[in-house]
């Protein structure tokens, strides 16, 4: 698995507009629910698109531009996939499931 990073507002609008399937993961630096949840995701991530990484105590700004855009409201953690510009799935906290992620995408 790579993380890509996400540290913009704009760099997350040019992604809606030109990366037909992507990946947001939202995380706490400083909470244990949410480094569990990046440990699970790292084992289990069998995905070829891109996923980004994206630091909530640095850049709380860019999140609120993300449940802006996404129309998801924020968590965290949180994992909010994105299909030609739309949100397809979202988990949060205990609640991300992988294999959900291919659900979503194959609907």
């Amino acid at each position: 698995m790579k993380w890509e990073i996400l540290d913009s507002e704009q760099q997350f609008t040019r992604l809606l507009e030109t990366v037909p399937v992507f990946a947001v993961f939202k995380h706490s630096t400083r909470c244990s629910i949410s480094s569990m949840a990046k440990n699970r995701l790292e084992r289990e991530w069998n995905f070829d698109f891109p996923i980004y990484y994206l630091d909530l105590i640095a850049h709380r700004d860019v999140s609120n531009w993300v449940a802006h855009r996404s129309r998801v409201e924020h968590q965290s953690p949180q994992l909010i996939v994105f299909r030609d510009g739309k949100a397809v799935y979202d988990g949060s906290h205990n609640f991300i499931y992988v294999n959900e992620v291919a659900d979503a995408l194959s609907a």
